[in-house]
């Protein structure tokens, strides 16, 4: 178990410093910046080369919602749960505290700002409503669980998980930055919640709720199609 949670915290800690990092540090320079669309591939690369990297040991979840989906899905066992979500909230913080060190070193800093938060209201990007941010996050974790659980079930040519897996968040996070900065993650969220300025922390409930309910949901839409199969 102790190998399994140092994978999770290892992980989670490169999401964040990956995806969260070039959000802060490369998104927004002049001419050079990646933009959403460099962000959103930083994020599905993190777990792609984490996935191929300690998948082996952990499962490479990275994140509360598809340790939930994952064990509704009959591929977790309960009892690791609690300690994955603490693995993975862990790493995400260190994650976060490392960025914001890198951050507080910049010429003229006044303060982190957003800090690739998430937010709905005046805290989302293209300003999208409570009730636009909990939908997204809903639909879009569920199909994450589902693209998770078919990717890695047996009838799959073993190997290939990581990219569709990787590939797949990179797609979500194309839907859904200009809406919520994109989570579909609980850890994500709150690592970059307790730095950032703004409402981030006061709006971080809904950031566990939603992928929760979508894990949920997508473990039970996979159960269903492959009772069928």
């Amino acid at each position: 178990m102790s190998s399994k949670l140092m994978a999770e915290f290892f992980g989670t800690f490169w999401l964040v410093l990956g995806g969260c990092g070039s959000a802060v540090l490369a998104a927004g320079v002049a001419d050079v910046g990646i933009g959403w669309l460099g962000v959103a591939f930083a994020f599905g690369l993190t777990v792609l080369t984490m996935a191929f990297a300690v998948g082996h040991i952990s499962g490479a979840h990275f994140n509360p919602a598809v340790s939930l989906g994952l064990m509704i899905g009959g591929r977790f066992p309960a009892k690791d749960l609690l300690p994955y979500w603490v693995a993975q909230v862990i790493g995400s913080i260190a994650a976060a505290l490392v960025l914001y060190i890198v951050v507080s070193g910049a010429p003229g800093f006044e303060g982190v700002g957003s800090f690739a938060s998430n937010g709905y209201g005046d805290a989302s990007p293209g300003g999208y409503s409570l009730m636009s941010a909990l939908v997204i996050e809903i639909v879009l974790t569920a199909f994450f669980i589902v693209i998770i659980l078919g990717a890695t079930s047996s009838g799959v040519p073993a190997g290939f998980a990581p990219i569709a897996i990787g590939l797949g968040l990179t797609l979500i996070h194309l839907i859904s930055i200009p809406v919520t900065n994109t989570s579909v993650n609980p850890a994500r969220s709150t690592g970059v919640a307790l730095f950032a300025d703004g409402p981030a922390l006061a709006q971080l409930w809904m950031f566990w709720v939603a992928p929760l309910i979508g894990g949920t949901v997508g473990a039970l839409i996979w159960r269903v199609m492959a009772s069928e199969d």
